[in-house]
């Protein structure tokens, strides 16, 4: 573990499961080993769990790590505080860009890291769990159809505002929400930006199970429980059921991070952000 840069801290009880905290190298993330479930967190409560670089990154890199661990054989992400994820930080890039070149330039280094990101999760190759504690916003709520299954709290909603800010779909939600719901009802919600419930997300497909909030924390037994399970039958039924997706999802991917490429580098868009970073500074 130490050539992967990780600093363990000592073994500690959560119920009757024994628990390792590993520090990750990235802001924003918090990473627990029960047995063989690894727990990825996202750890920033005050800004909603909105992704930054850092998160991006360190999300990708620690997906990596989980899936090169012989010991762990589940990994969950989930969220800090009130919400699973507000979307993106819009903070995210300081510099104001002084012409269309510079915001292509960042436009083209934004939908690079989105796709390194989305891919991350296509690729994965063990079980991988969302547990929604709350709102999921945009990407935050885009990438739980990649995962394989989605237990949420019942305080959780999904929302999906890509058209309303003149956005595109992202995560591959163009291709998996459709096949969990039907076209029609994936178009209210990608079209439209509709805000669904917990119980409606269930009822679509996107969630496995709503589940109380105050009985949330009864998830991770439950999932230490299955990773117990023989780890070989698992992979195997990953491959199964995923693998054969794994091209076309890269496909869609990079035809969603390029047609955002050309909406973020459009004038509009230019006009825009200008408009965004001026008013942050006054």
């Amino acid at each position: 573990m130490s050539c992967l840069s990780l600093l363990q801290r000592p073994l500690y009880r959560v119920g009757t499961v024994r628990s390792l905290s590993i520090t990750s190298n990235h802001d924003g993330l918090e990473i627990d080993q029960r047995e063989g479930l690894r727990i990825i967190k996202l750890n920033r409560p005050k800004k909603l769990n909105a992704f930054n670089k850092s998160m991006y990154v360190g999300l990708r890199e620690e997906l990596k790590l989980a899936a090169s661990d012989s010991n762990t054989v589940i990994t969950v992400v989930t969220g800090a505080g009130e919400y699973f994820s507000s979307g993106n930080d819009l903070n995210m890039f300081e510099k104001i860009p002084q012409t269309e070149d510079e915001l292509r330039e960042m436009a083209e280094e934004s939908r690079d890291m989105l796709q390194k990101f989305v891919e991350s999760f296509i690729q994965f190759p063990k079980p991988l769990v969302g547990v929604v504690n709350g709102p999921a916003i945009g990407i935050g709520g885009s990438i739980l159809g990649l995962m394989d299954l989605v237990y949420a709290s019942d305080r959780a909603t999904f929302s999906f505002p890509f058209v309303r800010l003149g956005q595109g779909p992202e995560g591959c939600s163009s291709y998996t929400f459709p096949r969990l719901m039907g076209p029609a009802k994936a178009a209210e919600l990608l079209y439209f930006g509709r805000k669904v419930d917990a119980l409606e997300g269930e009822h679509l497909g996107l969630v496995t199970r709503v589940i109380p909030h105050q009985e949330l924390e009864n998830i991770w037994e439950e999932l230490v429980e299955y990773s117990k399970l023989p780890k070989q039958s698992l992979l195997n039924c990953k491959e199964l059921i995923r693998g054969v997706q794994q091209e076309t999802l890269a496909a869609v991917n990079r035809k969603e991070c390029d047609l955002l490429l050309e909406q973020w580098a459009s004038p509009e868009t230019f006009k825009a952000v200008q408009n965004m970073f001026l008013k942050k500074k006054k």
